[in-house]
């Protein structure tokens, strides 16, 4: 089951919150449980008992490493059984195949390949269960005493399947006192609808475009189509994860819980270290806080300091997918930062924004080619024919077909990678408390001197409140028609915005309802 399909939209999330606003404060964590383990059935029941299992040991580890916190070295026997169980599970299901594949092609053997289907969420689910481990084996979080919390945070299904991931720290409070409320539940309900639109409005649509040119459904390829498909690409996989992000967090808030933000307009980055600052802000951090830094960050040296990135970026594309582009495409973006680090941001600095925000945006294009294909003779092509080193020709008909055709939504796709909407609304909202506190002074600044005049024509007290009665109302006035206009411009853009967000609902469930077309890119990592 995925967010985005008319059984979640219009059964199963009706039905769930139906209930969980019903039953009392101290069931909701049940309920929650219970949904998550229909929604993984959904997919995949037969890993659900794994998923219990690596709950019960990360409950259980995490209880021993507080009860014997005096005692260093069972302290690291239990953080080292947990961690050890966690990575087997997620290298035997995700990299099993990838290593045999990989001995039989350097040895010449042949043996048979598991074929083991990848359960839907482990890479996040791992990563989040060794955050907890850690976190209390450091001391930076209490352990949690309750399995039934516990396990209500391990199962967590609005972020499990694709993040963002979750660290106990950030929920730990909530998990016991959800701030569930109306506006909560608004503010939730609107995320998630944006989300939903970003998914299936813009990323499905490019996405079908991609769709046609990586599996070669184009005729020829050339060296416009060859750009035109890798931008596609990159607006699908913005679209899709951090519509998915959007829709997590909005369902987190519905809920009564916070989760961490994800992505902050990556695409308008001036530099690839600003990118990855922007992009998977959750899976950043944590390769940052559990690798990086502990392996010594910057602290004991350039040459150390080099090694460590490229360990860390290694990791960062192997998590990404059992494949070696994926591990080529973590070095490509590590050798980038080092290189950045060393001199290139001073450089960038000097230069216009412009030049510094192409310059991203080219080698973000070029990495996404090298995520795309895990065939590297098929990466090599697409790569020669984006620069015309292989004698392809500029355009063609089918490409100035598929331009035509796409070119609107992925120009909506651009504008709305951008936080340009955003800014906007903002200024506007600045402009209008700016105009009004204008106007409230100089009102103030009237009154004053309405008031001083009529009270030194007045010769005694008496006189003097009588004479005030008439400006008293008179300001009364003012201020109610003032605030008449503002409640009206502000029911008439709440009625604006309220129809925006039926639009999407309207056009999302109509796009799936029509369209087969509706993959989760993230779903397999």
């Amino acid at each position: 089951m995925v967010f985005s399909s008319v059984v979640f939209l219009y059964i199963f999330l009706p039905i769930m919150l139906l209930i969980y606003f019903i039953v009392p404060k101290k069931v909701k964590n049940l309920v929650m449980i219970i949904a998550s383990f229909i929604f993984f059935a959904w997919g995949e029941i037969r890993y659900i008992p794994i998923m219990l299992v690596l709950a019960i040991m990360d409950f259980w580890c995490g209880n021993k490493i507080n009860q014997n916190w005096e005692d260093k070295k069972k302290k690291r026997i239990y953080l080292w059984i947990d961690v050890g169980v966690n990575l087997l599970i997620l290298f035997f299901f995700k990299y099993a195949d990838f290593i045999i594949s990989s001995i039989n092609g350097i040895t010449g053997l042949n043996i048979p390949l598991l074929n083991i289907p990848l359960p839907i969420g482990v890479s996040f689910n791992t990563f989040q269960s060794l955050s907890y481990i850690i976190d209390v084996y450091r001391g930076t979080v209490t352990c949690e005493k309750s399995f039934y919390n516990y396990l209500t945070y391990t199962t967590l299904f609005p972020q499990i399947i694709a993040g963002p991931i979750v660290r106990y720290e950030t929920v730990d409070e909530e998990l016991v006192d959800k701030k569930i409320s109306l506006d909560n539940f608004s503010l939730g309900m609107k995320r998630f609808i944006i989300g939903l639109g970003k998914k299936v409005l813009i990323a499905n649509n490019v996405g079908a475009l991609w769709n046609v040119i990586e599996t070669g459904g184009y005729g020829e390829m050339t060296v416009l189509l060859s750009w035109i498909g890798i931008i596609s690409f990159a607006l699908q996989i913005y679209f899709d994860f951090s519509g998915y992000s959007d829709m997590a967090i909005g369902l987190a808030k519905i809920f009564g819980m916070d989760f961490d933000e994800n992505f902050n307009y990556p695409y308008i980055s001036k530099s690839i270290t600003e990118f990855w600052r922007r992009w998977h802000i959750t899976l950043s951090s944590w390769f940052r806080d559990y690798i990086y830094i502990p392996l010594g960050g910057n602290r004991k040296g350039l040459p150390k300091q080099i090694r460590n990135i490229l360990i860390v970026w290694a990791l960062t594309g192997a998590w990404h997918g059992a494949s070696w582009n994926f591990v080529l495409w973590g070095l490509y973006f590590g050798v980038i930062l080092i290189i950045e680090k060393l001199f290139m941001l001073k450089v960038l600095e000097k230069l216009p924004n412009f030049f510094r925000h192409l310059y991203t945006m080219f080698l973000v294009l070029i990495s996404w080619v090298i995520f795309a294909f895990e065939d590297l003779s098929q990466m090599g092509t697409y790569l020669s024919t984006m620069f015309d080193l292989n004698g392809a020709s500029l355009a063609n008909p089918e490409a100035i077909y598929y331009l035509k055709n796409y070119i609107v939504i992925i120009i909506i796709g651009i504008i709305c990678s951008i936080p340009k909407v955003k800014t906007l609304k903002n200024r506007i909202k600045n402009k209008e408390n700016s105009s009004n506190n204008i106007e409230n002074l100089k009102e103030v600044e009237q009154q004053k001197g309405e008031t001083k005049n009529r009270i030194l024509d007045k010769v005694n007290v008496d006189a003097i409140n009588t004479a005030n009665e008439p400006i008293k109302a008179e300001i009364n006035d003012k201020d109610n028609e003032k605030q008449r206009l503002k409640n009206g411009k502000k029911a008439l853009m709440y009625t604006f915005a309220s129809l925006g967000y039926v639009a999407i609902i309207l056009l999302s469930t109509a796009s799936l309802v029509n369209n087969s077309f509706n993959p989760f890119l993230y779903f397999r990592f």
